[in-house]
């Protein structure tokens, strides 16, 4: 992997990846309803007819709400609820760049099942607790500090 000297060494500082694959896994469930609900009041705008299109509709708005959410704070609504962020290997916040190329990887990781599994064990069995997008891009997700506002 790349190197990593911004982020928290997690045998230095283990709290930082404390539980983050189950909190990972919680956010997904927070994200996985919000973009529901996102998609249901967009068939209801559109009369019905999104719902001949619901999984593009799905894949569109659930793509664009979490390049979005993670552009702007570094990690989706979810992730904000269990208190972690995703951090670039030099220790910054994702900006839309980064955000937009970590949302392709996550679903291209969805899209691909066995990808999608390789994940999952690399964030159980790995010291930073990385999926796979991750691990490509060289960018974490941390327990968030307690305190003032970053950015």
């Amino acid at each position: 992997m790349t190197e990593t000297h911004h982020l928290p060494d997690p045998e230095r500082q283990p709290e930082f990846y404390a539980d983050i694959p189950t909190k990972r896994l919680l956010a997904w469930v927070i994200d996985t309803a919000v973009i529901l609900a996102m998609c249901l009041v967009a068939v209801v705008f559109t009369l019905g007819i999104g719902l001949l299109i619901f999984p593009a509709l799905y894949v569109v708005l659930g793509f664009a709400y979490r390049t979005a959410t993670i552009a702007r704070g570094s990690a989706t609504w979810g992730m904000q609820v269990m208190a972690i962020e995703f951090r670039q290997r030099d220790g910054q916040l994702f900006d839309l760049p980064m955000a937009a190329l970590h949302t392709l990887g996550y679903s291209l990781s969805i899209a691909v099942f066995p990808a999608q599994i390789a994940s999952i064990v690399m964030m159980l069995s790995t010291q930073r607790a990385q999926g796979l997008t991750d691990h490509v891009l060289g960018t974490v997700a941390i327990n968030r500090r307690a305190g003032p506002a970053r950015r």
